[in-house]
């Protein structure tokens, strides 16, 4: 630290030596840069301010329908492209600025001061835009303001129809190429079902799934031709224990008389009996004879005979009674039921009759399905080895047919959605609004001279600090004897001091206040060059 100390005072007392030329060089440099300072032209700011508007209630009601872009991007991207050469060169024209430029470099120039001057900043997450300009007129540069904000709009609007034009034609191209795709593709599958159309694994079925349902319809169509042909056995076995026709005073059911004259009347019991007979039968075919609905039906045909004994027994108590009170000598004639009486039609054999008719139709018919089913399964068991190619050709074609009618579907939808966000595009999804006009300061935004002149008083005294100390080293002084040991690298033996007169003093001390006074003097011209600045703005 002693080190740094004793070198740092020793590069002062160096540079003290030559503070004339410092002081020169000082008022030199401050009186250049003030005065350069003082003859910068003014440049006048004009600016505007723009709001986009990409918040629309059309964003979040078209959910789904149209095809929303992220218009905040594209408006910070806008803002960032803007100010490019082809538009700086339409803003010229519309600024009416190319009147100045007469030659090409003139508006070369021109081009390049206004890519470097025209600002269009955001001012953060609001969409809110700031476009300003400076220029030594004010009235030019709020033209050039005026003609930004016009761009910036037209920019924004016909970026989108140019992309929604691009999008739109794109589209068109696709579904075009997509439709006479698909056409091909209908056309091989067309001909591919005609081919193939009384082949296995050629329709729209798969083989085994085919093979798999005529043996399901096979087999129920062979369980009900059993089912037939068992009621139609049983209704053969019923019909043997019949008779065509019954004497009109004897009963199939009981063999006994039924219908003699003065008789009891047993026919519709008879009926009843032979119809849950037939019931029972059928019931029979597919339980057992313990099943409920088995025993309930028997226990009522044995009521009902026992209902019918009750009557004719009842009919024969009576008879007899009025047998044995007669006078006739005669005996009555015990009846046979075979007897040379009226023959008439027996209704359980008719009902039997019409009944196995019906079974024999219905066995007929079934034996056809079973034939038909048989022939089918014969047929896809006979053609198993095409099946694979067959089917492997079929999900070929109908595969690349659905990839072709799922892409042009998709485009036709993405056509509408594109023609909705041409009409979103038409009512101002994204509105610009002129918030603040573009107007100039009349204070000059530029230069700022207080700063100026400031920093020209702060570079004079280091420029004047610089010289004096560059000169003290291109002729340096040795003001004690260790930097002289230390510079030559020989021992010191002594020094010699000078002493001062008085006079010499007094010269030294009026030396160092004209010095002082010079430093002074020149931040005194500082303050009246400002003092200066201010008289003429207040009366500007």
């Amino acid at each position: 630290m002693d080190d740094f100390l004793r070198q740092f005072s020793g590069y002062l007392r160096s540079a003290w030596g030559y503070r004339w030329i410092g002081l020169l060089v000082a008022w030199i440099v401050g009186i250049i840069g003030m005065g350069v300072v003082l003859v910068l032209p003014d440049q006048y700011q004009a600016s505007a301010k723009i709001y986009v508007d990409t918040q629309s209630i059309l964003r979040p009601l078209m959910s789904g329908l149209a095809v929303q872009p992220n218009l905040d991007q594209q408006i910070n991207m806008l803002s960032r492209t803007l100010i490019s050469r082809p538009n700086i060169e339409k803003l010229i024209r519309m600024a009416d600025l190319d009147l100045e430029a007469k030659t090409k470099t003139e508006r070369e120039k021109l081009i390049d001061d206004l890519i470097a001057s025209v600002k269009l900043t955001s001012s953060g997450r609001d969409n809110l835009y700031i476009v300003s300009y400076r220029d030594q007129k004010p009235a030019r540069a709020q033209k050039v303001v005026q003609a930004m904000v016009t761009l910036f709009v037209e920019s924004g609007l016909g970026s989108k129809r140019q992309d929604a034009d691009q999008a739109r034609k794109f589209i068109e191209e696709q579904i075009k190429a997509y439709e006479a795709k698909l056409l091909e593709a209908e056309n091989r599958l067309k001909e591919f079902k005609l081919k193939n159309l009384e082949r296995p694994g050629g329709g729209q079925k798969d083989y085994f799934g085919s093979l798999g349902e005529v043996q399901a319809q096979l087999n129920q169509a062979q369980l009900d031709l059993r089912e037939a042909t068992n009621s139609r056995d049983a209704l053969k076995r019923q019909l043997l224990g019949e008779e065509p026709t019954i004497s009109a005073e004897y009963s199939p059911m009981s063999g006994m008389s039924a219908s003699a004259p003065g008789g009891p009347s047993t026919a519709e019991i008879d009926m009843r009996i032979s119809a849950m007979r037939n019931e029972s039968e059928g019931l029979l075919q597919r339980y057992t004879e313990k099943h409920p609905d088995v025993q309930q039906l028997q226990a009522r045909i044995r009521s009902l005979e026992e209902e019918k004994k009750q009557i004719i027994e009842k009919h024969e108590a009576e008879a007899a009674k009025a047998v044995m009170g007669s006078k006739s000598d005669t005996k009555a004639a015990e009846p046979r039921p075979n007897s040379g009486g009226t023959q008439i039609p027996n209704p359980v054999y008719q009902q039997i009759k019409v009944a196995l008719a019906s079974t024999e139709a219905s066995v007929a018919s079934l034996g056809a399905r079973v034939g038909e089913y048989q022939a089918r399964l014969d047929a896809l068991r006979k053609s198993s080895r095409l099946v694979p190619e067959l089917e492997a050709e079929f999900s070929q074609l109908n595969r690349d047919y659905e990839v072709h009618r799922s892409n042009y579907n998709n485009l036709v939808s993405r056509r509408e959605s594109a023609s909705i966000s041409e009409e979103m595009d038409a009512t101002g999804v994204a509105e610009f609004r002129l918030i603040e006009p573009p107007r100039v300061d009349p204070k000059p935004a530029a230069p700022n001279r207080l700063i100026l002149l400031t920093a020209v008083l702060v570079a004079a005294f280091i420029g004047g600090a610089l010289a004096s100390l560059g000169l003290s080293q291109i002729r340096p002084v040795f003001h004690d004897g260790r930097a002289l040991a230390e510079v030559s690298g020989l021992p010191v033996l002594g020094s010699v001091s000078m002493l001062l007169a008085n006079e010499r003093k007094r010269y030294e001390r009026k030396r160092s206040l004209v010095f002082f006074g010079g430093l002074g003097g020149l931040v005194a011209t500082y303050v009246g060059v400002l003092a200066f600045m201010s008289f003429v703005m207040r009366t500007a």
